[in-house]
């Protein structure tokens, strides 16, 4: 089967002017100035005439990336109704998503500020509720980065040992491990500045345009300020397979996914996990909203025989529909679910709890666990019904995202 994914990139990753030839589709600039609006930034001239040092001030960059990526999204599928979606799943779109998306996407993924793109594009977020969050997010992250002078550097290459070894020496984080041989290193300025003057052998250094030690202790402060607002934030299920940057999961769950969000802030970019859960869903295909080009690089090197597609201007998007069209697989979805699907979280062996055919399970049970070598993730109901249908057995190997039991939901979860 066919299957194909959308990507989001995360800070970094923008460009001056890279939104310029998207400004002149119809509709974009209308949806730029509204998005403006919401934000109090001027995302038009931010994309277009803004230098490199104005955009890399976490502030701008992420509003922009995230508005850029849903400006792309708004055009590329231009046809209907957004039609996300996994069998089973309630769609989970709100009013106010994207009204010009046809096509369906099996899996919808980010790196680090990119997932609240993915969360918009799933339903999961209206596009005012992500940007709404993305500016506190980027607010709140420049605040905690302007307390110490830290930074980000990119350790290309050599033993992966070696370098985690190095960075624990030189107290170090490695915020995204994002492939084999490619580990993100955040930190103060001493700390980078010795890791340049002492490199781990056999690897390249390449310091990063972001303005802060993204995703370790030193954002704990704009955890903190998230976690108050995420607790107001409205959501919705997603309507399509969305992955986790934490540990790659597929998560069903909209609220969980917020609070994964609000986590991530301070915690590690595992992508290298986010593209092990692609291969296991059997993706053979994936575009990269702009500002595109670093993830589906790495697509390449780890899962070579899927086909890539960097959506950097409006002159890429006539074969992105030919993708799209060659690797899309159609699913219908009721606004009210006969049903809720159970996924499997992770790829690996099912075990189940004592949980019986016919019983009431309330909002939160566990009904079994995914186990891996390394690791074992609970598999939560996390709305009341009856269990109806078992589809898998306990021991049966699964894989990310594997629908294992059908509930029929009480009343009143919906």
């Amino acid at each position: 089967m066919l299957v194909l994914a959308l990507l989001a990139p995360g800070q970094g990753a923008q460009v001056p002017g890279f939104l310029a030839p998207w400004l002149n589709l119809p509709g974009v600039t209308d949806a730029v100035t509204w998005w403006s609006a919401v934000l109090d930034l001027d995302l038009a001239k931010l994309g277009t005439t803004a230098d490199a040092d104005e955009i890399k001030d976490t502030a701008i960059a992420q509003p922009l990336l995230v508005g850029a990526g849903l400006a792309a999204a708004s055009v590329l599928f231009p046809d209907g109704q957004p039609q996300f979606g996994i069998p089973g799943q309630p769609a989970g779109r709100l009013s106010n998503t994207f009204d010009d998306v046809a096509s369906n996407v099996a899996a919808v993924a980010g790196h680090s500020v990119g997932e609240i793109t993915a969360a918009a594009l799933a339903g999961v977020l209206s596009p005012e509720s992500a940007l709404v969050l993305v500016r506190e997010r980027g607010r709140a992250m420049a605040s905690a980065a302007a307390a110490t002078p830290t930074g980000m550097t990119a350790i290309l290459g050599g033993d992966a040992e070696a370098v985690l070894a190095k960075l624990a020496e030189l107290g170090l984080t490695a915020a995204n491990v994002n492939a084999v041989g490619q580990v993100v290193a955040a930190g103060t300025a001493e700390q980078l500045a010795a890791l340049a003057a002492d490199p781990p052998a056999g690897t390249r250094l390449r310091p990063l345009a972001v303005a802060g030690a993204f995703h370790t202790a030193h954002m704990a402060p704009a955890v903190e300020r998230l976690r108050q607002l995420a607790a107001g934030l409205p959501t919705s299920e997603p309507g399509t397979r969305l992955l986790s940057n934490a540990d790659g999961s597929v998560i069903q769950h909209g609220p969980e996914f917020v609070g994964r969000l609000v986590e991530q802030v301070a915690a590690p970019v595992r992508w290298d996990k986010c593209m092990k859960t692609l291969g296991d869903l059997g993706v053979t295909a994936v575009i990269e909203l702009p500002p595109a080009g670093t993830l589906v690089g790495l697509i390449k090197r780890a899962l070579p025989d899927v086909e890539t597609l960097a959506l950097k201007t409006p002159d890429d998007l006539d074969a992105a529909r030919e993708l799209i069209e060659k690797h899309r697989h159609d699913i219908e979805f009721t606004a009210t679910p006969a049903w809720r699907l159970l996924v499997a979280p992770l790829g690996g062996t099912f075990e189940a709890t004592d949980t019986q055919l016919g019983d009431t399970l309330a909002a939160g049970a566990v009904i079994g666990r995914v186990l891996t070598k390394r690791e074992a993730q609970n598999v939560v109901a996390q709305h009341s019904g009856t269990l109806v249908e078992w589809m898998v057995e306990d021991g049966d190997p699964v894989s990310p995202g594997q629908p294992l039991a059908r509930l029929h939901p009480d009343a009143v979860s919906e």
